[in-house]
């Protein structure tokens, strides 16, 4: 009884912080509308907001992977290619119709005629409110359908490589994706994912901003992936809560011992990388909108094992821990350390070493140190009020050892 008040306590606390992030995110970016003079770093065009939507894109995927590498056990290393699928997907069915000539220039034109949004148009309007209704009902069913492809094919690969564990399912994994990138730059395949070469034109955050009179009244290009990256990683908390996610950790603590209690080892493998994988196919729309294009050689094994370093760092198995480590990977590699890379004159005198380059130097030894001293992550396999509850009991345990220690001595005199 007392532990369900605890974890219901845990789950009003991180709903409390998802609202709170909502709105301060939508606070901050539209600050400069509220204020005469806001300093530079608060512009909408500046690199905080550029790392908070990274963040928010790459702490969806982070969570996805975490979800199946530290709660089931499943060693995969596909994510960067459900996210192409993702991406790819969306980018397909959203470029308008008066742009697909100018796109598919190479091919000269693309194999579907119209995007979900010119259709819903011919049913809402392209104007005023039925306009705003079609964006927004199209980008959601675009996104839906990019995590639904994602998850088909998760579904297909899976049943045979399942069967794999460890090492050998991470290189199976892995070479799905490669296989995938090949695929997609596919040549003879120009009329639908554009060869090579990118898909552009199709609506990003910065069209969900309100405008009135030609100017931005409410800027949303921030709020719009907090938001969705929000709903998904909740969706996962209570997955993981559920009964399936017990299944799950017990899958990845001893597999003979689940079977053993009537867990169907198959079938909830193949829920979470299935889910997994619907996720990081979210993830990838997100990407896409993020970067403004879908391009296949984005989507590298660098990537996968970007996302594999975040959810080390944040702690295996901590939902929490994967979304801290993101945005401080995100925030040292894309702006804290940027200045490393320039090259800086006191006087006449050059300060050595910083050039371009030297800031990934840093970067890579400030995460050496981390895991060093971190050999769990940052959080281990705890999310962060649990944390906090064992670091102040831990604070508190020191304090009372030193009291102890201080009466002893005092005694002793």
């Amino acid at each position: 009884m007392l532990k369900q008040k605890k974890d219901n306590r845990s789950s009003y606390i991180i709903l409390a912080c998802a609202i709170g992030a909502l709105l301060l995110v939508l606070l901050l970016e539209n600050l400069n509308l509220i204020l005469p003079s806001v300093p530079a770093v608060l512009l909408p065009t500046s690199q905080l907001f550029t790392v908070l939507k990274k963040a928010a894109v790459y702490s969806l995927v982070a969570v996805s992977m975490n979800l199946l590498n530290g709660f089931t056990g499943l060693f995969s290393l596909g994510q960067a290619g459900f996210m192409l699928l993702g991406a790819y997907t969306y980018a397909i069915l959203m470029v308008p119709a008066a742009a697909k000539d100018q796109v598919y220039y190479l091919y000269g034109g693309a194999a579907l005629n119209n995007s979900l949004q010119d259709i819903l148009n011919g049913v809402f309007g392209s104007t005023g409110v039925g306009g705003t209704v079609s964006l927004i009902l199209s980008v959601l069913i675009a996104m839906i359908l990019g995590g639904l492809v994602a998850a088909l094919f998760a579904w297909l690969i899976g049943l045979p490589v399942l069967r794999l564990k460890s090492d050998y399912l991470a290189i199976a994994t892995l070479g799905f994706a490669e296989i995938l990138r090949a695929i997609f730059q596919w040549q003879k395949l120009g009329p639908i994912t554009n060869g090579a070469n990118m898909i552009k034109s199709f609506p990003t955050y910065s069209d969900f901003n309100i405008r009135a009179g030609g100017k931005v009244v409410c800027y949303l290009s921030t709020f719009v992936p907090f938001l969705v990256a929000i709903i998904c990683i909740i969706i996962m908390v209570l997955l993981v809560n559920s009964t399936y996610g017990r299944a799950f950790k017990a899958i990845r603590d001893d597999e003979v011992a689940a079977e053993a209690m009537g867990i169907n080892l198959a079938k909830h493998k193949m829920l979470s990388f299935v889910t997994s994988s619907f996720f990081a196919g979210v993830g990838g729309v997100l990407f896409a909108m993020y970067v403004a294009n879908a391009q296949a050689k984005v989507y590298t094994t660098t990537m996968t094992y970007e996302i594999l370093l975040i959810v080390v760092i944040g702690g295996i198995g901590s939902i929490s821990g994967s979304i801290i480590a993101t945005f401080a990977y995100v925030a040292c590699s894309e702006w804290w350390l940027r200045f490393l890379d320039a090259e800086t004159y006191i006087g006449s005198f050059k300060v050595p070493l910083l050039r371009n380059g030297f800031r990934m130097v840093v970067f890579s030894i400030i995460i050496m140190i981390v895991v060093l001293f971190f050999r769990k992550g940052l959080l281990g396999d705890k999310e962060l009020p649990e944390a906090i509850r064992r670091w102040k009991a831990s604070a508190k345990v020191r304090k009372e050892r030193k009291a102890q220690k201080a009466q002893k001595e005092a005694a002793t005199k």
